[in-house]
């Protein structure tokens, strides 16, 4: 069998850190290791960067925040198995007393579960990939802004609002959920509409299959707005701009731990 290559990233702080000497020394013997910068001088390793990695799959130590620093390094994502370290992670399935097992049986095989990603175009000019969300919010504080929004060239919404959030499956149970968005299964390949405060009555979120091609212009000469692409990356846009979003041709992708785990999930982290 040829030997598994697995790379590892964390989160940085001490528990993190120690938890991943820990796999390290217990896996070196049966699996090719590698380890980002950051992780790596820490323990002394040699480094090798996130976008430079040759492996099958990545353990990310940390949170859902480590998870999206790490898709976002890379061109075309290699498998992630996240291991939780924090307390609201909906992309971690692994708590840290179940890491070492949970690897043990990794090594000899492992579904990858495929989550869409939203590409966005700015005046035509890509901006990166989103695994959560991208948020069309204000520039200005208190300040409303009017969005044209055309699904497939055909018009879906004229409004005014604090913002838009387009979020993937996998972000609807994050920045979309809180702002009342619905919760969608990972395996239903859909984009979510949530208008921010809208001000209109009848203005509610919208599921939208994920192939679809989406245009956002702005309709208020005056205003400004800032494209946020899961929390991260940030443009400016105006009226004189235009947005493009539509399915990302590169998927992120996870290393599929447990069965029912969605669910379970829910469940237990929004009791």
């Amino acid at each position: 069998m040829a030997e598994v290559r697995i790379g590892f990233v964390s989160r940085g702080d001490p528990e993190s850190i120690n938890l991943v000497r820990n796999l390290v020394e217990r896996f070196r013997s049966r699996a090719g290791i590698t380890i980002e910068p950051e992780t790596a001088k820490k323990l002394g390793f040699a480094e090798t960067r996130i976008e430079d990695m040759d492996v099958d799959f990545i353990v990310s130590v940390g949170g859902d925040g480590t998870i999206l620093r790490t898709i976002r390094r890379m061109e075309d994502p290699r498998p992630i198995l996240g291991i939780n370290m924090g307390t609201l992670g909906f992309l971690v399935d692994v708590e840290p007393k179940d890491a070492v097992r949970t690897l043990e049986r990794v090594l000899f095989g492992f579904e990858v579960m495929e989550r869409s990603r939203l590409s966005t175009r700015l005046n035509g000019v890509p901006l990166p990939p989103a695994t959560n969300e991208i948020a069309l919010l204000s520039a200005s504080p208190a300040k409303m802004l009017e969005f044209e929004i055309t699904v497939d060239d055909f018009l879906l919404e004229s409004l005014r609002a604090d913002g838009l959030l387009f979020a993937t499956a996998t972000g609807s149970t994050a920045y979309a959920m809180s702002a009342g968005g619905p919760i969608v299964d990972p395996r239903v390949d859909a984009v979510v509409l949530v208008p921010l405060a809208p001000f209109k009555l009848s203005a509610r979120p919208w599921v939208l299959p994920a192939e679809s091609v989406i245009k956002v212009d702005l309709e208020l000469p005056e205003k400004e707005a800032l494209v946020v692409i899961d929390g991260h990356n940030v443009a400016t846009i105006s009226k004189r701009d235009h947005i493009t979003i539509s399915r990302a041709e590169k998927p992120a992708r996870f290393v599929k731990a447990r069965e029912g785990g969605f669910y379970e999930k829910v469940k237990s982290k929004l009791a």
